[in-house]
């Protein structure tokens, strides 16, 4: 299943404590259902002293979020919206699948294409 919001994504805080945030997806974690936004739901890490950080103390960095919480931003109304695929013909007249945004509000923007990859024919050769 394709992504609704990837890496690079300008995206929206809809819920929690960071509501009406904007920043940059760092990170996508799927597995885990999280994002990471460049600005949002900073954590304290207590770091040891090495060679790396020889001060020690504590250093701010993001925190993942819930995918559910975020939403890509429209580029044109610069408002959050809903994603949907649409497949349109492509510049060599194939068809290209899109992620478009969509809604109510959304102005239909073409958010990126979707790569889709060569599938290996089933089975092995017979020979």
């Amino acid at each position: 299943m394709a992504a609704r919001i990837k890496k690079d994504d300008i995206v929206v805080v809809i819920a929690g404590d960071q509501k009406g945030a904007r920043g940059k997806v760092l990170r996508v974690f799927p597995d885990k259902q999280r994002v990471l936004v460049e600005g949002v739901n900073m954590v304290y890490r207590h770091v040891r002293k090495s060679r790396q950080n020889p001060q020690g103390g504590r250093i701010q960095k993001e925190a993942p979020i819930h995918l559910s919480n975020v939403m890509p931003l429209d580029p044109k109304t610069d408002r959050p919206a809903r994603v949907r695929f649409v497949t349109a013909p492509g510049p060599d007249g194939r068809p290209v699948k899109q992620r478009v945004t969509a809604g109510r509000n959304a102005s239909g923007a073409v958010l990126s294409e979707v790569r889709t990859h060569a599938r290996k024919p089933k089975g092995g050769s017979k020979a």
